[in-house]
């Protein structure tokens, strides 16, 4: 997937992974928007994942008047960690942002994840967001709980909210790690595997307004259970990170 020769340079891909937001995106596209407004030449990816509802033909609409908007089309549902690798292979950027397009992540938080980013670089690969005031149901919250409190156990991440879809990371980083189904949530742990550091900055959380969750509280831990198994895998199969000498 290439762009034309004649698209402008951009600094800041924000990459929207989405299915059946129709409700959704029209004002999440705005407030991102809004959100980028002095941070460079940017542009906003949005991938659907297989929506049945109006989100594609909303976004299409949205796209006539903002021309860095650009819309990816799965044939088909594939899931959110497929859709932010569409998104992020498609990036023109060199710096990544990710949000949910749920609209309960906050986009007026980009600069500041973006401020963190900047200062960390390069040493940091990754900025990841921590939800303060979760705005969720209570068995999610209980559950993410006991779920990052049993994956930090596993993988040594130091991570308290592996959930937030709110992170900035570099593009080449994130493309050389190895991608599998539900990576997103293990981005962390993958990150430092491959010698990466990661930073953490506290983001809002708000609840949601449209639409309903894609998500089970029991289905997400069972299928958690062997992504960590998994990830656990990859760990003890690295070898360490090298420091390359090139001779002149």
């Amino acid at each position: 997937m290439t762009e034309p020769v004649s698209a402008p340079p951009v600094e800041i891909s924000v990459v929207v992974p989405v299915m059946n937001e129709a409700e959704n995106v029209g004002p999440l596209v705005l407030e991102i928007v809004g959100a980028l407004r002095g941070q460079g030449p940017s542009e906003l990816i949005f991938v659907d994942d297989g929506s049945t509802d109006g989100t594609v033909e909303a976004l299409q609409q949205l796209k006539r008047e903002l021309p860095n908007l650009r819309v990816i089309s799965h044939q088909g549902n594939f899931g959110q960690s497929r859709a932010i690798r569409t998104g992020v292979r498609a990036a023109r950027g060199v710096t990544i942002v990710t949000l949910d397009g749920d609209g309960q992540n906050d986009p007026a938080d980009i600069p500041v994840l973006l401020a963190a980013y900047k200062k960390a670089a390069p040493a940091a690969g990754m900025v990841s967001g921590v939800r303060v005031k979760r705005r969720d149901t209570w068995s999610k919250r209980i559950a993410s709980r006991l779920a990052n409190r049993i994956r930090g156990w596993a993988l040594g991440d130091n991570a308290t909210d592996v959930g937030c879809g709110l992170k900035a990371f570099s593009r080449e980083a994130f493309l050389a790690l190895p991608y599998f189904d539900h990576m997103h949530r293990y981005l962390i742990a993958l990150m430092r595997r491959e010698g990466y550091g990661v930073e953490f900055v506290n983001v809002r959380h708000r609840p949601r307004q449209h639409g309903k969750s894609k998500y089970g509280v029991i289905d997400r831990a069972l299928v958690g259970i062997a992504d960590i198994r998994g990830v656990m895998w990859l760990k003890r199969r690295s070898r360490g990170i090298p420091v390359p000498k090139e001779y002149l």
